[in-house]
């Protein structure tokens, strides 16, 4: 029960991007289509996965017990760009479409603070393994729910009469605004 609260909290209650605000770029820039936000939002989902765990590992057994416990911010930088050029070498060579849709939102992952603050969470959090796992994969679905569910909207805006004031840039902003009070009604049910 106590993983499951966890995972919701990261889902929808703390989401990274709509309740901690962490990785907007790519949710601004990668969310116009739904095909490109999937793609992010699920390439994001397993580099948070993966970095949470191998950070995790390398946290408690490297840093903590060598005494080097302050470096914990450049090695999580470090482990997160290995898997975001892991990530970028795969879709190259298995979807090159959704690779170049992408486009530089992909190698630009790699200092994604959404990516680095789950990890930096689980640390200050005092995380165990399996929590660390969970917090991070629970954080990709809610970056890959927020993410879709903005593109989603956006394509739904595009073909509406909109104020040319509010064309484009402005009116994405005010519904992001939007959805970040949508997902505050979550905020009673689990802390």
């Amino acid at each position: 029960m106590e993983l499951f609260a966890l995972a919701f909290s990261a889902i929808l209650v703390n989401n990274f991007v709509l309740s901690r605000f962490l990785g907007i770029c790519p949710f601004l820039g990668v969310s116009k289509k739904i095909e490109t936000a999937v793609g992010m939002g699920i390439a994001v989902a397993f580099i948070m996965t993966m970095a949470s765990a191998l950070t995790y590992i390398v946290n408690v057994y490297i840093l903590e017990m060598l005494g080097l416990g302050f470096m914990y911010n450049i090695m999580f930088i470090l482990i997160i760009a290995s898997f975001v050029q892991v990530i970028e070498l795969l879709l190259k060579k298995v979807s090159p479409v959704l690779y170049e849709a992408l486009g530089v939102y992909l190698p630009l992952m790699a200092t994604n603070c959404a990516i680095l603050g789950v990890t930096v969470i689980n640390r200050d959090m005092s995380f165990n393994f399996i929590r660390s796992v969970v917090h991070g994969f629970a954080g990709g679905v809610g970056f890959l729910l927020a993410i879709v569910v903005f593109a989603g909207i956006r394509e739904r805006i595009e073909h509406n009469d909109i104020l040319p004031h509010f064309q484009g840039f402005p009116i994405a902003l005010l519904a992001a605004s939007m959805m970040a009070i949508a997902f505050m009604g979550f905020s009673g049910w689990i802390l």
